[in-house]
Formats: C-alpha cells, structure tokens, sequence
C-alpha cells in the first residue's frame, strides 16, 4: 500500500511540475508569447513553426489553443492558420517530451535550490517567476525519478507481477483511459512521460504503452474543446478543428501500431525512447499530413458551427469577455480592454444621441438612450467581476498596470453614462415638457462643446487602445482648451441675460448647468490620459495637485 502510494504521489507531483512551468512562463512571457504568434503567422509553414516554438516553451498545446483561440475570436487571424498553429503546437510538446525523457535527474536539485532562492527572494518579480519555473522543471525531473523507484518496487512484488501478466490489449479502451488521464491531469505531455516510464519499469506493455499515447494525444484537443465550451463561437471554432485533425490522426495510426511494434521498436533501444518517438513522429506525421487540409477542415467547422449574426453595439452582453482566457492571465487582460472599448462604443452613441434630443426634443430618443445606461452599467460590473477572476500575483508589472487602467476607464465610461442620463432629464423636465428652447447663440455654443467632447472621447479610447504618450499629452491640452471655452461661453450668457434675451432667461438655469456637465464630461474623458503619462514618466509631479486645486473635487470649480 505504501509503494503504490508513494507512485500516486510521484504521479501528482509530476502533474503538479508541469502546471508550474506552464503557468510560469506564461506570467513571465505571456504577453511576448502573444505578440510572436501575431507577428510570425503570414502563411501556414510559418503558422505552424511559431506553434511549434511557443508549445515548446510553454509546454502545453493547450495553453497555446486558448491564446490562438482568442486571435480568431478578436479577427486578428483567420481561423486557416489558427489550425495549422495547433498542428505546430502538438509537434512542439512532441519535442519536449523527448527531451525529458532523457536522463536529467542530475538537473533536478539544481532546479529545485537556485528556484527556491529566485522565488523567496523576489516572488512579485520577473525574477521571482523564472524562480517558479526551475523549480516546476525540477519537480518533473524529481517526478519522473520517483515514478521509476516506485515502479520498479511495485513490479518486484509477486501479486503484481501475476497481474500484469493477466492484461491483454484492447486498443479502444487504451485510447479511451489515455484520453481520459490527459483530461484530468490538464496535460498530454504528463501522461506521455508518465506511460513512458511505466512502459521502461515494465509496468504496461509497450503496445499498450502505445495506445495511452494516442489516447493522450486525443485528450490534449478534448480538453481544449471543453475548455472554450462556453466561449464564444468564434474562439471554439480553433479547438474543435484541432480535434478533427488529431480524430483522423488516431484512426489512421491505430491500424500501424503493430507494424510499429514489430519494424521501428527494436532499433530505438529502450521502451521509453521508443514511446516518446512514437508520439513525435505521430504528431510530425500528423502535421505533414494536415497542413495542406486546414482551409478545408475550417471550412467545414464553421459549417457545423455557423458565426452568429451579431446584434447591435448597445447589446447588453459582453461580446469579449472569454472564461476561457482566464487561465492565461494576459490574454485575459486583453479581452477586458476589448470590452472596455465596447463600452465606450456604446457611451460614444448615447454621447451623439444626447445632441439630438437637445436639437429636436425627442423624447422617444431620450428614454431609449437612458436604456442605454443601463447597459453601460452592466458593462461595467461584468468587466470588474471578470477582472477580479485574474489573480494579480500571476500578473506582470505592465500587465498589472494594464488591470489598473482598464478598471480606471471603466469607471469613468460609466460616470460618463450617468452624466448623460441625468442631462437627460434636466432637458426633458426643463426644456421639453415645459416647451422651452436655448437661444441660437446658446445652442451654437453647445453644439461646439459637445464636437470637443466627442473628439476628446474618440481621442480618449485611442489613448486607452495604444497608450501614447504624444495622444495623452494631447489629451490633456483638449482639457485646459475646453475649461476655457466652458468659462467663456459662461460669461457670454451672462451676457445675454443683460440683455434681457427671452430665451436665455427661460433656459438660463439648464444652460448654466448643462455646460457644467459637458466640463464633467470631459474631465472623466481626459483623465485616461494621467495613467499613461505617469508610467511614462511625463506627468510633473505636482500636476495632480495643480488639477486638484484648479478643478476642486470631481471636476468641480473651487467654490468662491
């Protein structure tokens, strides 16, 4: 009982090593991971050599699908090379278990010591992260040492050598346990290691040995199935192509596994070199075979799931928000800032619509765009509560002030919204049912305030988008050029009422305080600006006790 537990918990532990190093380089590296695969991917060779380094690094195909996953959800590939990516990415964890499948155990102390000192000695750093990651490698290492002692103490023992000798193949149920091990331990690269060294302790027979392999190669495309099970159309449209290709890659090799057996096995040595071949030469086969059918296999995934008709941009549900890419935290962040813009979409219609109901008093208009808050809000709880599901211990530092900027520019998207509703209402009540209206010169002046504020907020959301210093900068001068306008377009209707103009009388008070809410407004819209200045080393120190002191508590002006 003692040995075979001490074999579960060498199992785990090589389980438990693998998720490390994924989850490791993935903080680390996880951003740049991103930015290679975009910028590699120009045809299907190249598609499928970025796959082939990223899933090496990264050490799981998965991970790799979930990032490709979201290119296509997000259009920035089409779904084609997103395919022949995954191909890539099956052979690179192909390569790694071959390369652990060497004798490294020597590593393993080294990894472990200088990990442990890297990660206590600076856990919320770069250097801390890469700590994580020798220590999940010296892990494995130790792992797949302990599974071997555990194994070959096992097989020693009389009862379970006379159990052994009782198995008899069946390569359908082989498939099926090796798909399902692959499942639960979130990794096919673990269980190909696993069953290879269990096939070098003579704990499993090679051909059955073989057919765990096959298995685990087909529960790596239905664990990512599963994973996006809830994403997006678009972004499962990636796994589930994956999934045909390693379908069809399965059917075709199972038939050849005795000519394998019988052919290729007594000319690569040992058991174990002979599994970790096998899965290599499988996925290169696989690979070879499939790279020219991607356009067809796209084509007919997307047949089997059809794009959904998109509804409109003031849709209530979050468009981006994909619970898959929470396992990757700067995919996830990324996601969050797409949905920050769509926010900003919708705030940027009901910012035009607000001019329309002033103009021709459509109250139809006004209820539909205080609708329109409501989505705003809604938008805003879903970014934050999706935001909150990515730890920030597993963020960067850019990534991290990236979290920080996104909730900022949520926030103020929705004050944004609820400006405009309360605007809204002032012009309905005051304006509207009373059958008033703004004097030509009082309207030419709201009129040119709110083009500033939609100029400003377009700049705003490119500000968000980029993060350019020189946008930002800008950003910050359209505020100081729209308080002066707000305080002299204030003395011009003053001005008026000297004159005892009807219409300004009448509308006096909703004038007033209408321009003191387009300056709201546009203090919300410009302050996206300060974050990327300040990170950028270009906001003055005291710049935001100037603002302060200007502006007075939200905006407001100081009271006399």
């Amino acid at each position: 009982m003692k040995h075979l537990l001490n074999l579960l918990a060498a199992i785990a532990l090589l389980v438990w090593g693998t998720h490390l190093v994924r989850t490791g380089i993935l903080r680390v590296f996880g951003a740049n991971l991103r930015h290679i695969l975009s910028r590699s991917i120009s045809n299907r060779f190249t598609a499928a050599l970025s796959g082939i380094g990223v899933t090496a690094l990264v050490q799981s195909s998965t991970a790799t699908a979930l990032i490709v996953s979201s290119f296509v959800g997000q259009g920035l590939i089409t779904l084609p090379l997103a395919l022949a990516v995954m191909l890539g990415a099956d052979i690179g964890t192909s390569l790694m278990a071959v390369l652990f499948s060497l004798d490294l155990s020597w590593l393993s102390p080294l990894f472990i010591f200088t990990g442990v000192v890297l990660f206590v000695s600076s856990q919320t750093t770069n250097v801390g992260r890469f700590g994580r990651i020798l220590i999940g490698l010296g892990l494995m290492l130790l792992a797949l040492n302990l599974v071997t002692e555990s194994t070959q103490v096992l097989t020693s023992n009389a009862a379970v050598k006379a159990l052994l000798a009782t198995l008899s193949s069946d390569l359908l149920l082989e498939i099926t346990v090796g798909a399902a091990l692959a499942v639960v331990s979130y990794s096919s690269l673990a269980i190909v290691l696993l069953t290879a060294t269990l096939a070098a302790s003579n704990v499993v027979p090679l051909d059955v040995a073989l057919g765990l392999v096959l298995g685990a190669n087909l529960g790596s495309g239905l664990l990512a199935v599963m994973t996006t099970a809830r994403s997006a159309v678009e972004v499962r449209h990636v796994p589930l192509g994956n999934l045909a290709f390693k379908l069809l890659g399965v059917a075709i090799a199972a038939p050849f596994l005795g000519l394998w057996l019988r052919h290729a096995s007594p000319y690569l040595g040992g058991a174990a070199t002979a599994v970790v071949l096998f899965h290599l030469i499988f996925n290169l086969a696989v690979g070879l075979l499939f790279i020219g059918w991607t356009q067809l296999v796209a084509h007919w995934v997307e047949k089997l799931l059809p794009k959904p008709v998109r509804s409109n941009i003031s849709n209530g549900r979050p468009h981006h928000l994909d619970p898959s890419a929470l396992t990757t935290p700067s995919l996830a962040i990324s996601c969050a800032a797409r949905e920050a813009l769509h926010q900003a979409d919708i705030v940027e219609n009901m910012l035009n619509g607000m001019l329309t109901v002033i103009r021709h008093n459509n109250l139809q208009l006004a209820e539909d765009l205080r609708k329109m808050d409501d989505t705003v809000d809604e938008l805003y709880s879903a970014i934050k509560y999706y935001l909150t599901k990515i730890s920030r211990e597993a963020l960067g530092e850019e990534e991290s002030r990236r979290w920080t900027d996104i909730i900022s520019f949520t926030i103020n998207m929705e004050q944004i919204g609820d400006i405009i509703e309360r605007v809204l209402i002032d012009i309905e009540d005051k304006k509207i049912k009373p059958g008033r209206s703004f004097s030509e010169a009082g309207m030419a002046e709201i009129c040119e305030l709110h083009k500033h504020l939609v100029d400003n907020l377009r700049l705003s959301m490119s500000v968000f988008l980029n993060g350019s210093v020189c946008d930002a900068q800008k950003l910050l001068e359209e505020k100081a050029r729209f308080r002066d306008l707000e305080r002299a377009y204030a003395t011009t209707h003053l001005g008026r009422l000297t004159d005892n103009t009807t219409q300004s009388i009448e509308t006096s008070s909703l004038h007033i305080d209408l321009i003191s809410d387009l300056k709201r407004i546009n203090s919300h819209i410009c302050s996206i600006a300060y974050p990327i200045l300040d990170s950028a080393g270009a906001l003055a120190p005291n710049r935001l006790r100037q603002v302060a002191a200007v502006d007075g508590p939200l905006g407001e002006q100081p009271a006399p």
